[in-house]
C-alpha cells in the first residue's frame, strides 16, 4: 500500500553533484526510518544514508562528508544530496522506508547514478 518513487539519477563526472528525491505515497511521519541504499553490479545492496523519525542521521563511511540525507515532511519526500561524486559511487540507488509493520520496509524502483572520470 506504500509507493516510493525515486528520481534525480543520471550521468555526472567525477567531482560533480546530484540530488536524488524519493516521494512517498503517504505521510513520512508514519515511517520510523527513511534511507537510501545502493547496489552496484555484482554487489550487495548497502546502506548509504538513513534518517529516523527523530532526525538522527547515519551514513556509510564511504559517503560521510560528501552525501547529505534530508526530508521534507510537507512534501512527503526524502532527499539525498550527493557531492564530490566518485566513480565508485556508480550504482542503482534505492529509497527505503520502514514502519515496523512490513518486514524490510518498502522499496522504490531505483534510480541509476553513473559517475564517469
Amino acid at each position: 500500500q506504500v509507493q516510493l518513487v525515486e528520481s534525480g539519477g543520471g550521468l555526472v563526472q567525477t567531482g560533480g553533484s546530484l540530488r536524488l528525491s524519493c516521494a512517498a505515497s503517504r505521510s513520512i511521519f508514519s515511517f520510523n526510518t527513511l534511507g537510501w541504499y545502493r547496489q552496484a553490479p555484482g554487489k550487495q545492496r548497502d546502506l548509504v544514508a538513513s534518517i529516523t523519525s527523530g532526525g538522527i542521521t547515519n551514513y556509510a563511511d564511504s559517503v560521510r562528508g560528501r552525501f547529505t540525507i534530508s526530508r521534507d515532511n510537507s512534501k512527503n519526500t526524502v532527499y539525498l544530496q550527493m557531492n564530490s561524486l566518485k566513480a565508485e559511487d556508480t550504482a542503482a540507488y534505492y529509497c527505503n522506508a520502514k514502519d515496523g509493520i512490513r518486514s524490510g520496509g518498502y522499496w522504490g524502483q531505483g534510480t541509476q547514478v553513473t559517475v564517469s572520470s
